[in-house]
């Protein structure tokens, strides 16, 4: 009998050290080439993500707190609880948590299967 075969772990991606975040799923997508993940971060009073992209679209929700989005090219946003966004494939961005608690965002990205879900700018 041969084993079965080990599903790949996903790379860590750029923003592991900063933020913490919780894969809550990941599946493949209708679209050849992509696939969804759907991410919780949790990112702590006053920290930023610092400037970032990823391989894909991400649609997010802001569950708690209040968020500070920073998107190249766009106004500043200043997003609380209850609100959405979405940041297009590869384009710059940064999110900082204005208090007063951990903010928490809820984020489906649509992203190239193999591409690490975050990098660095």
């Amino acid at each position: 009998m041969t084993p079965d075969p080990v599903a790949p772990t996903p790379a860590p991606d750029a923003l592991a050290a900063t933020l913490h975040r919780t894969e809550i799923q990941r599946a493949a997508s209708s679209i050849p080439g992509r696939e969804i993940v759907q991410v919780r971060t949790e990112i702590p009073v006053g920290v930023e993500s610092g400037w970032h992209t990823h391989p894909g679209e991400e649609i997010g929700y802001i569950v708690d707190g209040t968020v500070q989005m920073e998107i190249q090219g766009r106004p500043t946003l200043t997003l609380r609880a209850g609100d959405g966004f979405l940041i297009p494939p590869r384009v710059a961005h940064n999110a900082t948590d204005l208090g007063p608690g951990t903010g928490q965002m809820l984020s489906t990205y649509l992203v190239e299967v193999g591409e690490p879900i975050s990098s660095t700018t």
